[in-house]
């Protein structure tokens, strides 16, 4: 038999255990009103920052501070009040009047028909050529000119970049810069590239507003467009961004609505 003592201790130890439970199923109480954990959880999943502490804690207060309004309002009586009431039902209507649009655009907003007319016109800017360039880069026009002289002399021109030029993006990568078009690079680097040919260098060191250039073209070709299968998820961006889209489709929409519907 347990004695009152013993009794009391068990009591407060299971009240202990409870209150912990309660805790920690909730984010938080506020008077006595739960937040679940799991609201505090999407709350942090959805503000696409690092799970950590420091964002749970603010992600914490707002959900306070949105109880505490939430609150205040009730007992202020300002969520009985038609004007207020009014605005809610406003709000709410917005919200669905905008899923329900974003849904049908999704599932059948978009047609194929328009999907290729947005590809053929962005298709059209895939103009002109681009290269495959390499470049040194250097402070002093002096320097530019020796080590133009070492490359036509047989240095290594890979090499020498990784060791002499100032570019941080591509001296580790022997200079390279990838492939490029002239629309992408300064005027004075674009002018000197295109005249180059394929695996020629430039005679005299180009002066840019990041210094002296020493550039080299190592490639050139037509510029190619992605197919539509690649874009597809850009050109529906596009096309979906478009207001007078928007205002056709939200017509659209409507038309079939009430087409279907049973109005008296």
């Amino acid at each position: 038999m347990f004695n009152t003592r013993q009794i009391l201790t068990i009591s407060a130890c299971s009240a202990a255990l409870f209150s912990t439970a309660i805790y920690a199923q909730n984010a938080a109480i506020v008077n006595g009103k739960a937040i679940p954990k799991a609201q505090l959880d999407k709350l942090v999943q959805k503000s696409n920052q690092p799970d950590n502490p420091q964002v749970r804690d603010q992600a914490r207060e707002m959900l306070v501070t949105r109880e505490l309004i939430l609150q205040e309002a009730n007992n202020r009586g300002i969520t009985q009040k038609e004007s207020v009431r009014e605005q809610l039902e406003q709000s709410k209507m917005g919200v669905l009047i905008a899923a329900v649009f974003e849904d049908f655009v999704e599932r059948e907003g978009v047609t194929e028909a328009e999907l290729k007319a947005a590809y053929e016109q962005v298709k059209s800017q895939y103009t002109g050529k681009e290269y495959h360039v390499e470049h040194i880069l250097v402070e002093k026009e002096a320097d530019a000119k020796a080590i133009t002289a070492q490359i036509k002399a047989g240095g290594n021109f890979a090499q020498i970049a990784k060791e002499k030029s100032k570019d941080p993006g591509s001296a580790p990568n022997g200079g390279d810069l990838g492939w490029v078009s002239d629309k992408a690079l300064v005027p004075e680097f674009s002018k000197a590239m295109v005249q180059l040919k394929k695996g020629q260098i430039t005679d005299k060191p180009v002066k840019t507003q990041y210094g002296w250039h020493i550039i080299k073209v190592d490639d050139v070709r037509d510029v190619k467009a992605p197919s539509m299968d690649e874009i597809k998820d850009q050109l529906k961006q596009m096309i979906t961004a478009d207001q007078n889209w928007q205002k056709a489709k939200f017509s659209e929409l409507m038309q079939k609505l009430r087409a279907k519907a049973k109005i008296q």
